[in-house]
């Protein structure tokens, strides 16, 4: 059939719930899904002018008849959908996929041993552990490991780089032995070594049990030395013990599932907690499908109900779906125990889905070029979903205030770009309508400039629209701002604020209704927003600094008889410095732009007073 023989077949479908199958030229069946209304739903495919993705425009293309299975509920569609996914395993029905394989741990060849976890086993004369069917739990033991007995993680190269460089944090906070001060003998590298590769074999508490017996022992013999460091390996254990694992409730069993999107794609990352620890992550990618929000609702009864996935009894995900209750009955239906979905908005679950979205975008990172995102892009994502954008701050602009002793203000305003300062973008504004010190309307003055510059459709970095705007200040300055822009060009733009704690460092995201939105537990956002309010802090400083500076220098000219303020700026103008001037000869002066003859021989004989008495 044709696309317009297939919209007129669609067009003739009742408008009850039900499930479609699609099929090509073949007979093999492409694609299913399930609808509320089946009419409405499939003659959305083939209706000209309706924009689709990659995947479903193939799908489309391939498509040449399809069938309808009328049920009596929505319910029966959801399950019936569900089976027959599971039984034919269409071609554009996502593929849950995980790639995880087996996971090892790999200890490279001596002498200076290193364990690290490793995804395939190669012949490079390493030993390998393994393998492991989670590569979330090699990577923890790995881990836990290393930290516990103190082993290095870094990239330098023993012994080729003793004594080459200081040593790193890790050892500062007493995480790491510092191999790399050369003090440390290969015998006791050696066995911390072993004592490490012991812990992952036989576990924490085995190893625990075998230090404090070889601690006892090692006092007996009266070897001081050897149980002090027995001591604090045994501690460091006990420390990291309850660090490495996410603990909450204790029965606990719950699923906390996040997505995450870039420009190659979709990563739907889920935490697996049992027992009120966290036992697992699963990661799955999905390259042809842009829209969170399709796969988030295609997903989850994909993952529970096709794949074979045994439900938890309680899954939180970070956005409500479509046919929720319906799913839920399902899962409960197939649990044979009640199953609960729901989205948490505070507390720590809430924190849980933050945990599983970074998940999300770290495995999107960790995919290189094949995903187009890397650490800048991966901040702006997470930048996004903590405000609440609906899509990365391509360019985002800050401004502040800074004010005189006299009342005057100036504003400094910087630009990122992809996560990085653009310093052509940055520019200043002079506060003109502003008398006294008001910076709620030194701010809303100078964004009011920038949308009209913008409205004018003024060249360069005004002439561009930002993707979001940080005000260094709160609640006054947002207010202040909103107010100036409702009605302009960027009214619509996102506009926080950022406010600072008592050691001046930035404390929360001030938004346009007055909230506050803490991020000091997302320590890149942290970290990012800090280094853009620092950044404009400094331009604007800077900018009344040397403002002042050129007012005071312009201030020490007019004291000369017959200079005024306008050839006071003449000569600075011409001559950068009152240095500049001081060292100008009388020809130079003359021949200055905007300065006359006589203020020129007034200023030359001011500097040089030795030389015009003489000529006198």
């Amino acid at each position: 059939m044709t696309k317009q023989e297939l919209y007129q077949k669609a067009c003739a479908l009742p408008l009850l719930p039900g499930v479609y199958i699609i099929r090509d030229k073949s007979g093999e069946i492409i694609y299913i899904g399930k609808a509320k209304r089946l009419r409405t739903r499939v003659s959305q495919y083939f209706r000209e002018g309706v924009p689709h993705d990659a995947k479903v425009t193939q799908m489309i293309r391939h498509a040449f008849e399809f069938d309808v299975i009328v049920t009596t509920s929505e319910f029966e569609a959801l399950v019936l959908e569900a089976s027959q996914i599971k039984t034919h395993t269409p071609k554009y029905n996502i593929l849950l996929k995980d790639d995880k394989g087996y996971s090892y741990v790999r200890v490279s060849p001596g002498p200076w041993r290193r364990i690290t976890a490793a995804l395939q086993k190669e012949e490079d004369g390493a030993e390998y552990l393994g393998p492991y069917t989670s590569s979330f739990a090699v990577r923890e033991m790995v881990e836990t490991a290393n930290i516990s007995f103190r082993l290095p993680t870094c990239d330098r190269r023993f012994p080729a780089d003793f004594r080459k460089g200081r040593p790193c944090l890790n050892a500062h906070i007493g995480r790491c032995m510092a191999v790399c001060t050369g003090k440390i003998p290969l015998e006791q590298y050696e066995e911390s070594v072993e004592g490490a590769l012991r812990m992952i074999r036989l576990g924490k508490s085995e190893i625990l049990k075998s230090l404090r017996q070889r601690m006892e022992d090692a006092a007996e013999r009266l070897d001081f030395e050897k149980a002090a460091l027995l001591r604090d390996q045994i501690a460091a254990i006990e420390r990291v013990m309850p660090g490495q694992r996410v603990v909450t409730e204790d029965d606990k069993e719950q699923d906390v599932i996040a997505f995450a999107g870039a420009a190659g794609g979709v990563c739907a990352a889920i935490l697996r907690f049992r027992q009120g620890k966290l036992q697992d992550k699963k990661e799955f990618l999905f390259r042809d499908t842009p829209s969170i929000d399709t796969l988030r609702e295609e997903f989850l009864p994909r993952y529970y109900l096709s794949a074979g996935e045994l439900p938890p009894r309680v899954i939180a995900v970070d956005a409500p779906l479509p046919d929720q209750d319906l799913l839920a009955e399902a899962l409960t239906k197939a649990r044979g125990s009640k199953v609960r979905i729901y989205t948490p908005e505070r507390g720590d679950n809430a924190r849980l889905v933050q945990m599983a979205y970074v998940n999300a975008v770290e495995r999107l990172a960790r995919e290189g070029g094949r995903s187009g995102i890397d650490r800048a892009g991966r901040l702006l994502d997470e930048t996004a979903h903590v405000l609440g954008l609906e899509q990365p701050p391509h360019i985002i602009e800050s401004y502040d205030i800074s004010n005189w002793g006299d009342g005057t203000s100036v504003a400094g305003m910087v630009v990122f770009e992809d996560g990085k300062p653009k310093k052509s973008g940055y520019r200043k504004f002079r506060i003109q309508s502003v008398t006294g010190t008001d910076d709620y309307a030194s701010m809303a003055e100078a964004l009011s400039r920038r949308a009209a510059e913008y409205e004018k459709g003024t060249a360069g970095q005004f002439g561009q629209k930002p993707d979001l705007i940080l005000l260094d200040g709160g609640k006054g300055q947002v207010s202040a701002v909103k107010a100036v822009l409702a009605g302009t060009a960027l009214a619509d733009v996102p506009l926080f604020g950022m406010v600072k704690d008592d050691h001046h460092r930035t404390r929360a995201i001030v938004t346009a209704e007055g909230g506050e939105i803490a991020i000091s537990m997302h320590r890149g956002i942290f970290t990012f927003i800090t280094s853009i309010q620092d950044e404009v802090h400094r331009f604007s400083i800077q900018y009344q600094r040397q403002s002042q500076k050129k007012k005071s220098y312009a201030s020490s000219l007019t004291r000369i008889p017959g200079v005024g303020p306008s050839t006071a700026k003449a000569l600075l103008a011409a001559f950068r410095s009152v240095g500049g001037v001081r060292q100008a000869t009388l020809e130079e002066l003359c021949a200055a732009k905007g300065v006359n003859r006589r203020a020129a021989e007034a200023v030359w004989k001011e500097f040089h007073p030795a030389s015009s008495q003489a000529e006198e």
